[in-house]
């Protein structure tokens, strides 16, 4: 049997990069999956075809009135909410003395806010089932500092700080809440914003893995989380990130094993 067989679980960012990824992993465990981004792409449908039911919700993770919709409306559909994995997000940087208001305030909307507000979309239904697991996607720059990476690794790390709350606040309803902190990861949005930058190699190099990620690698971490796997995990940030955060690399191991 597969571990999420009768689930039902619920992806913003759906469409593409580490949401789709999600999805499709829900989907192949058996899980039933309901996904919401901008646009409703072919590999959507692709990724969900194997699942027993699924959805998709057109809206801005920014628009409270259209989050909490489409939460009601799985809840009517299918009766409750076991998972919801907060994949939405956008890039963003710069240093401080030369960003607008204007950019600094869509990389929070997005990241941070619509966060909170698909958290606070799905709650209702989970405390009402007294059991949900909400897995948000920070990333390692909301662990670490980064040059350039003001306005993202505000949002990032404030999103790793709003999940350890979750837990602490839902905990006794019987909701677990974790973030998963993924490294470099090969997404269309990682790819346009590589394309602009030389310095590419050096943060592959930060991996110690000595690689960038996939995708699907994040969404087995998702899995986990979503699963009774992790029936006793709360309030953690996981890194998924072939060794970025573990510490300083400084060509040694190169040497040793090129």
């Amino acid at each position: 049997m597969s571990r999420l067989t009768g689930k039902v679980t619920y992806v913003t960012g759906a469409a593409s990069g580490i949401g789709l990824a999600c999805a499709r992993r829900f989907a192949a465990e058996g899980a039933v999956v309901i996904g919401a981004d901008l646009v409703e792409t072919d590999e959507w449908a692709d990724a969900v075809a194997g699942a027993p039911a699924t959805g998709f919700h057109l809206l801005d993770v920014r628009d409270e009135a259209a989050q909490r919709t489409a939460a009601e409306a799985i809840v009517s559909e299918h009766g409750r909410i076991d998972a919801v994995v907060t994949a939405a997000g956008v890039a963003g940087g710069g240093f401080v003395h030369m960003m607008e208001l204007a950019e600094w305030q869509r990389v929070q909307d997005v990241n941070i806010t619509g966060t909170f507000l698909t958290a606070k979309a799905v709650l209702p239904a989970m405390i009402a089932q007294r059991s949900g697991s909400i897995i948000t996607i920070a990333s390692v720059e909301g662990l670490e500092g980064c040059e350039g990476g003001s306005s993202y690794n505000a949002s990032k790390g404030a999103v790793v700080l709003l999940t350890k709350n979750l837990a602490c606040d839902y905990g006794r309803a019987g909701i677990r809440a974790n973030s998963i902190c993924p490294g470099f990861i090969d997404t269309p949005m990682f790819r346009s914003v590589m394309a602009n930058m030389s310095s590419a190699p050096a943060i592959k190099e930060q991996h110690k893995l000595g690689r960038f990620g996939q995708p699907e690698e994040i969404a087995g971490a998702a899995f986990f989380l979503a699963s009774d796997d992790s029936s006793f995990v709360s309030g953690v940030a996981l890194p998924v990130d072939g060794g970025y955060v573990a510490g300083h690399s400084y060509g040694l191991s190169q040497l040793l094993f090129g």
